[in-house]
């Protein structure tokens, strides 16, 4: 399950920086699940070429993260917008609600926006 998530992390951030024929066989093979079997005939290539470009895929994504660090930056931005809203649900009762209404509201528009 883990590498399921960490594939769609990579293909999420840098899967439209692969070509349109690596992007259509990857989201075959990994979120439509089909086999290798089945995404061969439907791109009419060896069982080893579909693997040999997932492997390619999955490295090239790694490396531009490996360079670029998008997916831990996010990663930290998620953590700490969540320790600002349960921050704010845990205010004491002298900050105004208002106050913590507001803060609230906004780590929340930007955990939407992430």
């Amino acid at each position: 399950m883990e590498k399921i998530v960490e594939q769609s992390l990579l293909f999420d951030f840098y899967g439209e920086l692969l070509t349109d024929h690596q992007q259509n066989v990857y989201q075959d093979a990994v979120f439509n699940d089909m086999s290798l079997s089945e995404v061969a005939d439907n791109y009419g290539i060896s069982r080893q070429g579909v693997h040999d470009l997932l492997k390619r895929c999955d490295k090239t994504m790694q490396e531009y993260e490996d360079k670029l660090h998008l997916i831990s930056k996010f990663s930290a931005i998620r953590d700490k917008l969540t320790s600002i809203q349960e921050l704010a649900d845990t205010m004491n009762e002298s900050c105004l609600q208002e106050d913590r209404r507001r803060i609230h509201h906004l780590a929340a528009e930007i955990l939407e926006e992430l």
